[in-house]
């Protein structure tokens, strides 16, 4: 054999040998054992791939007669209003904040007072638009994309 095929036939040596250190490495690392020698722990090995954590929401199908979703389900703009409401605002619409009358009675009865309005952004309205979140004095939230002839239950995970 002459010279040029030797070296390659060395270099394909090399290299399965390079391959098999890093199997096993990827191996022991995976078992949690630690590499046998000192010349395999200097061997680079790929992370062992990080498996995701699947957490399965659950949710009722109704609460107060109404079906339920959950906050990051909404509309962006409503998820938006949301968080407005939980910093205090400062809100876009001067009616953002006043009473909700609940004269639909789409909501469960409470006095009046209980139930306050903020304005949900529809984008390409000119106007205030039709969609609302309504929250209860207990912390209840509801949204409306329909000017209160229906309401969704929303509840934060």
């Amino acid at each position: 054999m002459n010279g040029a095929g030797a070296g390659r036939r060395w270099i394909a040596v090399v290299a399965l040998a390079l391959v098999c250190l890093a199997v096993i490495g990827t191996v022991a690392s995976c078992s949690g054992a630690p590499p046998a020698t000192p010349e395999a722990r200097s061997v680079a090995t790929p992370a062992a791939a990080v498996q995701p954590t699947v957490v399965t929401r659950t949710r009722p199908d109704r609460i107060d007669g109404l079906a339920v979703v959950f906050a990051d389900e909404l509309p962006r703009e409503a998820q938006q209003t949301i968080a407005l409401i939980r910093r205090g605002g400062p809100f876009p619409y001067r009616q953002d904040g006043s009473v909700f009358q609940n004269r639909e009675r789409r909501l469960p009865i409470k006095p009046l007072g209980y139930y306050r309005e903020y304005t949900v952004r529809t984008p390409g309205e000119n106007d205030r638009g039709a969609r609302r979140i309504v929250m209860g004095e207990g912390g209840e939230i509801y949204y409306t994309a329909d000017h209160y002839d229906s309401f969704v239950r929303v509840i934060e995970p």
